[in-house]
């Protein structure tokens, strides 16, 4: 059964008129005029975000997140109805920090069917999704029909249902490698065959010196911008991302939240911040020690402070678990993702989270955590069914 959606178009509810107060008797003093800033909607400079990076009063921090979190979105937490799709890991690169890619010899490689795709995406939009999350490796050998016959068909499945699909880095290889195409032509051909807005993935971290050690060969900073930049100037949206807790520096960090705020004031185009904490366990990389929840939560936080462009900040709880997923609500997080059927990327580099949740289970997380839970779409913008009401059916869907 399927279900009518409408935006909410009236002012959020649960946006208050007052930003939330900062008891500035908790802050220590090296941290005050950074939350004056804050208070005052000012611009917080790179060396601020740097202090911010180098605080151990994690509760500090959260305080001065949270007052621009709810400045920006109240006290209303969100999640999506999704599905993710890995349609292959078969990869012409061998990034260090990854698990997932594989070549076609190895044991481990896949690749699904359009069939099987549209198939499992289908059974997915049965139960209430609104969004399909596809990414999968840089394959050597798949046509450019094969890419533009699996949008059409998906999007021939509900023209309703948005596509979120492809990194810049695998816009670049189909338009170099496959289509033969520049960059915004091959855009132009994916989004009239269906993509609705591109995901963040890719970024790591733009360090030229930090990309040479963990992903040698794979696109540069510059180029990774340059079709975020492209697709916004199209009109497309999409999220942006940082992989942190390997082998970068805290001014390394800085660096690439400033390259994105800076994207994002030239474009508008980017809708959400979404970190993620580098898994390990599975990767030659496997020596170095997993983030802390502590440096989870002091990432998610400055990053909320830094990015005050960019109104939304996401916590991917495939990577850092639910439970301090919902403690990152108070961190300047407001968005848990999605319910997130099927998850390859990060459990196969040693994750050992569950592979989806349901929406009972997140709206629970959110009202515990003191904030009201609202359905988003792939905007970030607020829906609900044309009753008002959820469908009951959507509880069983995945992120």
């Amino acid at each position: 059964m399927l279900f009518a959606f409408v935006f909410v178009a009236t002012r959020k509810p649960c946006v208050h008129d007052c930003a939330a107060q900062m008891n500035f008797l908790l802050i220590p003093k090296e941290l005050r005029p950074i939350a004056d800033k804050v208070e005052a909607r000012q611009r917080i400079s790179e060396a601020d975000a740097l202090d911010l990076y180098r605080s151990n009063d994690l509760n500090a921090l959260g305080i001065i997140a949270n007052a621009l979190r709810e400045q920006k979105n109240g006290n209303c937490a969100t999640y999506i109805l999704n599905r993710y799709i890995n349609y292959s890991n078969i990869c012409v690169l061998s990034c260090q920090f990854c698990a997932f890619a594989a070549k076609k010899r190895d044991v481990h490689a896949f690749e699904r069917s359009i069939d099987d795709i549209v198939s499992t995406v289908g059974e997915a939009r049965r139960l209430g999704i609104t969004e399909v999350h596809m990414v999968g490796g840089l394959h050597p050998t798949l046509k450019k029909d094969w890419y533009l016959n699996l949008l059409h068909r998906l999007r021939a499945l509900d023209p309703n249902l948005h596509i979120k699909a492809f990194t810049a880095i695998e816009v670049r290889h189909l338009a170099q490698r496959i289509f033969r195409m520049p960059i915004r032509d091959t855009l132009e051909l994916l989004r009239d065959a269906g993509l609705g807005s591109m995901t963040g993935g890719g970024a790591e971290i733009f360090d030229a010196a930090v990309r040479d050690e963990i992903c040698r060969g794979k696109e540069t900073a510059a180029e990774w911008l340059d079709v975020h930049r492209t697709w916004h100037a199209m009109g497309g949206r999409s999220t942006c991302t940082m992989l942190y807790g390997h082998i970068e520096t805290l001014a390394q960090r800085v660096d690439h939240l400033r390259q994105l705020r800076q994207l994002q004031d030239e474009t508008g185009g980017f809708t959400g911040f979404v970190p993620f904490a580098f898994e390990p366990q599975t990767t030659v990389l496997a020596h170095i020690k997993p983030a802390s929840a502590f440096e989870q939560l002091r990432n998610l936080a400055v990053s909320r402070i830094y990015l005050d462009n960019i109104d939304h900040l996401t916590a991917y709880w495939v990577s850092m678990g639910l439970p301090l997923a919902q403690v990152s609500l108070s961190y300047g997080v407001d968005d848990l993702h999605g319910t997130i059927m099927e998850e390859k990327i990060f459990h196969m580099a040693g994750a050992t989270t569950p592979q989806e949740q349901t929406v009972e289970t997140l709206e629970r997380v959110i009202r515990e955590a003191g904030r009201e839970p609202v359905q988003r779409d792939s905007y970030y913008r607020h829906i609900v069914s044309a009753n008002g009401a959820k469908p009951a059916e959507a509880e069983l869907a995945c992120a």
